[in-house]
């Protein structure tokens, strides 16, 4: 940060500079103008050699030896000496701000990060206003290791922003996040993980925040019941990218009875080259051969049993059936059967069937009714909700 004085013509003659500090610190300005720092800054000795200086001849003095300081390239000199003068007893109150502006500035640009911020801190601390010394502040903390400090005045600006309705700065978030992590506060980096994905959408927040489930209940292990909602939220956001993965989605999706969704996933794990390579080649190709079996056998049964379902003694067989019929494609019938069943009672694993809803909602192109089946997922059920929040993220941001 260049100091921002212009050199002065001449000492003022209120307060009075006597002639013989006058003269070299004239010289000095002169020196600054032509950029020979060397030669002002041993001009303005010859005035620091003068006896009985006033505290008005000093400010001056290191002022405009501040300046030639940071010309010289000599930041940490520079910033000491445009304290020194912000400190002096004679220096005009309009000046003094702008000093310290300077020397955070200097300490700055010499990677001085602790000393910048505690100047930068004393320019706010005094009244400063300046945005772009407000920053430095910010980074200057980041910078010297002092990252609780750093976090706490990122929250302070990013909830002001967010009360009087502002989006906050997509930088502003990524130091918070940062701050939260170098202090192993997981929780608060994951929540500001979630604000940046919500403000600022993009594939490179989601595989932390996938991650994140991997602490709810195991649901990323192949045992878990929700494994397969797991790997679906995982195909949603981008982050579905290994072979056991997608083979795992094709296996419990047939099981369950959606041979069509298996088939989804076993295609596009075959589209990226993940499935039908190498030694397990094999194993997917019998994969495939069995689903297509059950989704041609799906065909042909689908919609041939629907009365039954309709009068079965609780909403489990209607409720599913109806999620199929969304994944072939048939969202109305499929999301009025979900809905029936949900009504009819009796579901098994309640959280776990409207966490599906939701998705069945999703696929069916209709994010506003999937973010509220997913907000009926109560927060007790931890897996089932940390899924559900997630989802809500997903498709918040995406509109």
């Amino acid at each position: 940060m260049a100091v921002s004085f212009a050199a002065e013509e001449a000492a003022p003659a209120k307060p009075s500079v006597r002639g013989e500090v006058a003269k070299p610190i004239q010289a000095a300005l002169e020196l600054l103008k032509a950029n020979q720092a060397g030669d002002a800054l041993a001009k303005l000795k010859e005035a620091e050699a003068v006896a009985a200086r006033t505290p008005f001849e000093t400010y001056l003095i290191d002022r405009i030896k501040g300046q030639a300081l940071a010309l010289s390239g000599d930041g940490v000199a520079a910033a000491q000496s445009l304290e020194a003068a912000a400190n002096s007893s004679a220096a005009p109150a309009a000046d003094r701000l702008p000093l310290i502006a300077a020397a955070t500035g200097q300490y700055y640009a010499a990677k001085e990060y602790a000393k910048a911020a505690l100047s930068a801190s004393r320019y706010e601390k005094d009244g400063g206003k300046d945005a772009g010394l407000h920053s430095l502040l910010v980074q200057s903390l980041f910078l010297s290791g002092d990252y609780a400090a750093c976090a706490k005045l990122m929250a302070a600006d990013i909830q002001a922003q967010e009360q009087a309705g502002q989006k906050p700065a997509e930088d502003q978030l990524k130091i918070l996040a940062q701050c939260s992590l170098k202090q192993g506060d997981n929780a608060g980096y994951l929540a500001t993980l979630k604000k940046l994905a919500l403000a600022y959408p993009s594939k490179a927040y989601w595989p932390v925040l996938i991650q994140s489930l991997s602490h709810k209940s195991g649901m990323n292990t192949a045992s878990d019941r929700l494994y397969l909602d797991y790997l679906r939220l995982q195909d949603a956001v981008g982050t579905l990218k290994q072979a056991g993965a997608y083979e795992a989605a094709a296996q419990i999706a047939l099981q369950q009875g959606y041979p069509l969704e298996a088939k989804s996933f076993l295609d596009k794990g075959y589209a990226e080259k993940l499935l039908g390579q190498g030694a397990d080649a094999s194993r997917h190709r019998k994969l495939r051969d069995a689903v297509a079996k059950n989704v041609a056998e799906d065909n042909k049964l689908l919609g041939t049993d629907d009365a039954r379902l309709a009068s079965a003694k609780d909403g489990n067989p209607l409720f599913n059936a109806g999620f199929n019929y969304v994944i072939h494609g048939q969202a109305d019938k499929g999301l009025s059967m979900m809905e029936a069943g949900l009504k009819k009672g009796g579901i098994r694993q309640l959280d776990d069937a409207r966490l599906r809803l939701g998705y069945a909602y999703h696929l069916a192109g209709k994010p506003a009714q999937a973010i509220t089946a997913f907000r009926a997922v109560p927060a007790t059920n931890e897996g089932a909700a940390a899924l559900a929040e997630l989802w809500i993220l997903y498709l918040s941001a995406a509109r």
